[in-house]
């Protein structure tokens, strides 16, 4: 599919499910990523995400990840479930894991910035695999965010 042509929201939904393979709807105007037992998504500060997307790469586990203002998206394989002690930390650190049925907006554009204010800072690729939930918490539970934590 060209990039260029794709103009309506039916043709970001036909475009992410053909060329990613990713499970998205149309809701509302908007291409939204449902959260499922199967794709979930971690939502960290931004000065956090930049030091995980670092770690993750030195690892050789970045998947795709979206960037907004304040906060980064990461897209997962949700391999495990935090328990509570996990989940307060992450919490306290403002880092968000939405539950399953909630869903996520992504970009009708690949550019810098989309009428939706964001931006794939690591486009999906079909064929990828999402790096696991477990991996993600513990890489941003350990980069720490440089201001305190």
């Amino acid at each position: 599919m060209n990039v260029e042509k794709l103009r309506t929201v039916d043709d970001w939904v036909a475009y992410y499910r053909h060329e990613f393979g990713l499970p998205v709807t149309e809701r509302g105007g908007f291409v939204m990523l449902p959260i499922t037992g199967r794709i979930c998504v971690v939502h960290l500060p931004t000065a956090r995400a930049e030091k995980v997307r670092a770690a993750l790469e030195q690892q050789g586990t970045c998947g795709p990840m979206l960037a907004r203002q304040i906060r980064w998206s990461f897209l997962a394989e949700p391999d495990s479930k935090p328990g509570a002690q996990v989940l307060e930390v992450l919490n306290r650190l403002d880092i968000g894991i939405p539950a399953v049925g909630s869903a996520v907006m992504l970009p009708t554009g690949l550019g810098r910035w989309t009428r939706e204010g964001c931006f794939w800072v690591t486009a999906p690729s079909r064929g990828d695999t999402l790096p696991p939930l477990s991996v993600l918490i513990t890489t941003a539970l350990a980069v720490g965010a440089g201001d305190g934590d």
